[in-house]
């Protein structure tokens, strides 16, 4: 059986074909857009095809013989519906037998910017004729790591999440769950809504960032709109910080508070506290 792992370069493919590697029961396809991002992987045996989501050609090539394929989703917003579509496509023509997609959580209901795509992504795999499995990527902690220095050194997190909670995980997680679909039998047909044991209000994250830090740091809400004209003061793109405050209004409304215990069952282990991404960032 060979597995296969899109968008290879990046932070979560990346790690789940060190993933998959570890595991060491099948062979590994490397799909990127510029094999020379992993020369290392290709070093230590994974087989590297280049493909971008946008060359129907080259995605064909690249997913010839391979058994099974973890599609992560890409960045280039308001063009990944279509890009999803040809590798789910190509995955078709393959004959892959199964294709696992990285979402949202709750993505059928979803009312996130965020979501769109992925709900799109979503429909066409519906009505794909390829074996598939969703899994509903919660929230990374990681996601936090842009903002966290200046949290520290200011000792306010600003956000606009009010009292809403979110499950989080480290993208490790994500990624060991990921490889653990892909390794094993019977997810075709399967829908993972993934997210971690923590479930964190802002002023609790506030406190971790606090205990990791080892400096005072307190939460700061903001209404969505002061939000976002704070992110675009600090250099975000308009579009960006309006996707990350709307992502904020959609915690404090529940959305990224997964309570399905998936992401456990397919680890095997509880989740990455939020501290140990935190420390690690700060060293």
């Amino acid at each position: 059986m060979t597995v296969a792992v899109t968008g290879a370069s990046g932070q979560l493919g990346r790690l789940v074909v060190e993933e998959l590697l570890r595991i060491g029961s099948t062979p590994v396809v490397a799909i990127v857009r510029d094999p020379q991002q992993v020369a290392d992987l290709a070093e230590r045996g994974v087989e590297v095809r280049a493909a971008s989501y946008d060359d129907v050609a080259a995605l064909d090539q690249a997913l010839t013989g391979v058994d099974r394929v973890l599609l992560v989703s890409g960045n280039e917003f308001g063009a990944r519906v279509a890009q999803h579509a040809n590798v789910i496509h190509a995955a078709e023509r393959a004959g892959v037998e199964l294709l696992v997609y990285t979402s949202i959580p709750r993505a059928t209901e979803n009312p996130l910017i965020l979501a769109q795509e992925h709900i799109g992504t979503e429909a066409v795999l519906a009505d794909s004729t390829v074996p598939h499995a969703i899994l509903r990527n919660g929230w990374y902690w990681e996601n936090y790591l842009g903002g966290l220095p200046h949290a520290v050194e200011s000792g306010v997190l600003h956000g606009a999440a009010g009292e809403g909670r979110v499950a989080g995980a480290a993208r490790a997680d994500y990624a060991a769950a990921a490889a653990k679909v892909l390794t094993t039998d019977g997810n075709a047909g399967q829908v993972y809504e993934l997210g971690g044991d923590e479930h964190l209000t802002y002023a609790e994250l506030a406190q971790v960032i606090s205990d990791a830090a080892g400096k005072p740091v307190r939460y700061e809400n903001l209404p969505e709109e002061a939000y976002v004209a704070g992110l675009v003061q600090a250099g975000l793109p308009a579009d960006y910080a309006k996707a990350i405050a709307d992502a904020d209004t959609g915690i404090a409304a529940g959305i990224l508070d997964v309570h399905s215990g998936d992401l456990q069952k397919l680890l095997g282990r509880a989740s990455t506290p939020a501290i140990e991404v935190f420390r690690a960032a700060l060293r």
